[in-house]
């Protein structure tokens, strides 16, 4: 699975060792411009740096995908999480700039118009097109969608690399290796197979020999040192903080950020017949994407006041493991050389496999997102994806999996106990909540479990563990549902006397109650769930988008004598023709993977306002 952006060069040892072969060639006066240091003040964690103090604002931003090809479900993944995590900062009250977007420049991208009997710029534009239209199928509530061929883009990458080099971090030099085309970099002898293919991609490299510009990445070895020594969440999980402590102890290495082969990307201004490397460009888009689309001029100037004032430093990148190295030892020492913060923390999540192997374009092992979408609807994906799979590990889908979690969690304890609850409210109670759910004790099973699990969940969207926080909201409701097994209302509005009565529509409240709390905690992950949930007890959408965290987590928002909606299912059950998989063993339907959606999918899905 290619997540994002892809994997560029970096300049391995062997490299290095080939300089004594005559094979990189440098000048005295490109050794003098390499040899000289200029004083780093530009670290975050270095208080003669510039200031980071931005106040509320909270940044996120995923990778900048790569269009070689539309989006997979690879490329869905990481953006699903970094909304979840914008919402739930919207919640608690934050200025979010959640920012996604494309990378656009490269040969590979070059290739893959050429391919189509396409311009590059038609090529990019079609794929983006695709990208936008599945990120809003799948609730994607982001910010700024930066595109690397923007005007804004270009006028903010070449102004940092000037500054650059400036600082007589850039130098040109001649090199010669074996390149992958898909991964956009030279390999070592050591990252290939015998016959010299790309473990990733399975294609032969390329040898190539060509005269570019480099970043004198080695110069920033002991800020780096520094930064991991006094920001030791700077990277995570722990896994991948080890990976790139790993990599930074071996010795940090220069590499090229320009290609003289390749016409489809920014050109240097300092040497027009050289384009800006990919990485050197794209990554400057966590930049350009917080600067408006009519603010080309501003972005030209990436001015580090007005990049705090607009929420930089980024509070976390969120990105796919095999990019790691780029985000996490490159782009901070790029940004060191430019005098600006480094972000706050990168999280390097996993790969979703399919048959064991991670997807990618380039592999043709794709999960399609829009079949998916389409059979089950936003929700189901989003929480299938969150709540299964621990993000920063590896998880493998499943579609009779899939649609277990789904029917179990989404289908049965959330939308079944909402719809029996509100059913019997509605024959019982005229549909109207019988008391002030604030006047039910402390100690009520449900709000004081309510009371617990809201904590909880926020620290785990702090923390990214969206799995965990899926889970602490649905031990709610399971615990709703308990609630009715061990009273049975049903009965006491049959059977009982009015003090019974009153008991078992009490806690028909208390359930409800429970529910809504349930619906916004889940909020971020199921934002069109929760809405028609909050639609069903009555509130309506402007309660809904007028929701706070502290606030709403409170116990108490449902009031005596509130009038609910009639009955409807907000999710019905998953069932019908398989999308992506066979029908497993023991059941009759099978059908291919452009078959029909499933019958209570479309009704669940008919419901979003």
């Amino acid at each position: 699975m290619n997540l994002s952006l892809r994997s560029f060069t970096h300049f391995q040892s062997s490299v290095f060792r080939a300089a004594s072969a005559k094979r990189f060639r440098i000048t005295p006066a490109q050794k003098f411009a390499a040899a000289w240091h200029p004083i780093q003040a530009c670290a975050n964690h270095n208080r003669s740096g510039p200031r980071t103090d931005k106040g509320d604002h909270f940044t996120v931003t995923t990778p900048l995908y790569y269009v070689n090809a539309a989006p997979h479900m690879g490329s869905a993944y990481p953006t699903i999480a970094a909304d979840a995590l914008a919402r739930f900062n919207r919640l608690d009250g934050k200025r979010v700039a959640f920012i996604t977007g494309t990378d656009e420049h490269g040969e590979k991208i070059a290739l893959a118009a050429a391919s189509r009997g396409m311009k590059p710029q038609e090529h990019c534009d079609d794929i983006v097109a695709s990208y936008k239209q599945l990120w809003e199928s799948l609730d994607i509530s982001y910010d700024s969608f930066i595109r690397t061929t923007d005007a804004k883009h270009e006028a903010l990458v070449k102004t940092v690399l000037e500054r650059v080099w400036e600082r007589g971090d850039i130098y040109k030099a001649s090199y010669e290796g074996w390149y992958c085309v898909d991964c956009e970099e030279y390999k070592d002898e050591a990252e290939m197979d015998a016959d010299r293919n790309c473990p990733t991609h399975r294609r032969p490299c390329q040898q190539r020999s060509e005269e570019n510009y480099f970043f004198a990445l080695s110069k920033y070895q002991a800020q780096m040192e520094k930064l991991f020594e006094e920001q030791p969440g700077f990277v995570s999980p722990d896994a991948r903080r080890n990976e790139v402590l790993g990599w930074v102890k071996e010795g940090l290495r220069d590499f090229s950020i320009s290609r003289a082969a390749v016409s489809w990307g920014i050109p240097i201004p300092r040497d027009p017949a050289q384009t800006v490397y990919v990485w050197f460009d794209a990554l400057n888009g966590y930049l350009s994407g917080l600067y408006p689309d009519s603010e080309a001029e501003a972005a030209g100037k990436a001015d580090p006041e007005e990049l705090l004032q607009r929420g930089w430093p980024a509070s976390v990148h969120i990105i796919g493991k095999d990019i790691l190295r780029f985000h996490a030892v490159y782009w901070p020492a790029m940004l060191m050389a430019a005098g600006l913060p480094v972000p706050e923390r990168v999280f390097g999540h996993g790969f979703l496999t399919k048959d064991g192997l991670k997807m990618g374009k380039s592999l043709g092992n794709v999960l399609e997102p829009v079949a998916l979408v389409n059979a089950y609807g936003a929700d189901a994906v989003r929480y299938y994806f969150m709540r299964e799979v621990s993000f920063g590990q590896d998880g493998d889908f499943s579609e009779e999996r899939f649609r277990n979690i789904v029917n179990a969690n989404l289908a049965n304890d959330i939308g079944n106990l909402l719809n029996r609850t509100l059913n019997l409210l509605k024959k019982n109670c005229d549909g109207k909540i019988p008391i002030d759910t604030s006047t039910l004790p402390e100690d009520h099973p449900l709000r004081a479990l309510a009371a617990e699990r809201a904590p909880m969940v926020a620290s785990a969207y702090n923390k990214m563990r969206f799995h965990d926080a899926c889970e602490a909201a649905l031990s709610v409701s399971g615990r709703g549902n308990q609630l009715l097994e061990e009273t049975a209302p049903w009965t006491a509005f049959k059977k009982g006397d009015d003090a019974a009565k009153a008991e078992a529509a009490a806690v028909l409240a208390s359930v409800l109650e429970a529910v809504r709390i349930v619906a916004l905690m889940l909020s971020p992950v199921t934002p069109a769930l929760s809405r028609r949930i909050y639609q069903q007890l009555g509130l309506g959408d402007h309660a809904f988008d007028a929701l706070q965290w502290q606030v709403g987590t409170q116990w108490g928002d449902l009031k005596a004598g509130h009038q609910t909606a009639a009955p409807e299912p907000v999710f019905t059950r998953l069932e019908g023709d398989w999308v992506t998989d066979s029908a497993p063993v023991g059941e009759t339907s099978a059908a291919p993977a452009a078959a029909k959606r499933p019958k209570a999918a479309v009704k669940a899905k008919a419901k979003v306002a």
